[in-house]
């Protein structure tokens, strides 16, 4: 038997012909940026979500906190994956740094583009607020009169709570939703920053 024989005898037609599968977790992390989800996979994937954590809660405050906890799961590994590919980006040791950072940077990674407004309150040194005038997490949810007051978007909240905690700016992040014409789903996620930010950017100004 001639050795080209021998090596065909050794390996099986379906072998040759499938290819082999890279895991996902394989994956170089820089190729897939840029790359979007299907905006009908994300709905789908958060109203699943949003089902599963309402039949695991009593009332809206309840269901509120776990789309808050689901979203600072999701910040925390979000964080992570930015300062990775920006591996030049210089880390924010400033209040208005680490929001402009959450206004722009984050915003468009997870919705390709950035939040529609950033503002400091007039009435509490300690509150910012970011806005978004047409939220994808609220735009194809349906909430029923009996839920009401429910803010999908106390998942972001959970996401822009877990970034501020994650790069030392320890916060209280809440999700309220302030309609206005043209925009009936506009949210603005309220800062409130813990009173030792506030001592420590006394200090460095």
């Amino acid at each position: 038997m001639s050795q080209t024989s021998r090596v065909s005898a050794l390996t099986s037609p379906a072998e040759t012909r499938l290819p082999k599968r890279v895991s996902i977790v394989d994956r170089n992390l820089n190729k897939t940026k840029g790359t979007e989800v299907g905006l009908s996979a994300f709905a789908f994937l958060f109203s699943e979500m949003l089902q599963y954590a309402q039949k695991r809660v009593h009332g809206i405050q309840d269901l509120e906190r776990k789309l808050n906890d689901f979203g600072y799961r999701v910040g925390t590994r979000l964080l992570e994956l930015i300062v990775w590919r920006e591996r030049n980006s210089k880390r924010e040791i400033r209040v208005l740094g680490i929001l402009y950072f959450i206004h722009t940077t984050v915003w468009k990674t997870l919705f390709g583009k950035q939040a529609d407004s950033l503002e400091k309150s007039t009435e509490h040194e300690d509150e910012y607020m970011i806005s978004d005038n047409d939220p994808l997490t609220s735009k194809y949810i349906s909430v029923p009169k009996e839920l009401s007051q429910l803010n999908c978007n106390a998942f972001l909240a959970g996401i822009v709570e877990a970034i501020l905690d994650g790069a030392q700016f320890p916060s209280r992040v809440t999700a309220h939703l302030v309609p206005q014409e043209g925009f009936p789903l506009r949210t603005t996620i309220l800062i409130q920053l813990n009173k030792e930010v506030l001592q420590r950017e006394e200090q460095l100004k």
